[in-house]
């Protein structure tokens, strides 16, 4: 029961990461004016993934000086999900033996 339970939070761990990896680019794209944000769909999935990741940039975000125009909070958040993923790996193994 308890390895399920770690299983699911691997899953949602991987889930966030996709999440982050894809706000990030698409946040790129916007920036070099490859996608245009007055498309309906575009702006409201930038939208979506903006409310989905700002509470995990937001403590991060005051944590970290001012790069002037470079956000490094994605990259530190998913730092921290790969650290959570090694933890929960060794707790699961420990708890399969």
């Amino acid at each position: 029961m308890l390895l399920a339970f770690f299983d699911i939070l691997q899953l949602l761990l991987t889930v966030l990461t996709w999440i982050i990896i894809i706000q990030a680019i698409l946040s790129w794209l916007v920036a070099f004016n490859v996608i245009n944000t007055y498309n309906d769909f575009v702006r409201s999935l930038l939208n979506a993934l903006d409310r989905i990741t700002e509470p995990l940039y937001r403590p991060i975000r005051r944590i970290l000086p001012d790069f002037g125009g470079i956000d490094f909070s994605p990259l530190v958040v998913l730092l921290l999900i790969y650290v959570i993923r090694i933890l929960l790996s060794g707790v699961a193994a420990d708890v399969a033996y």
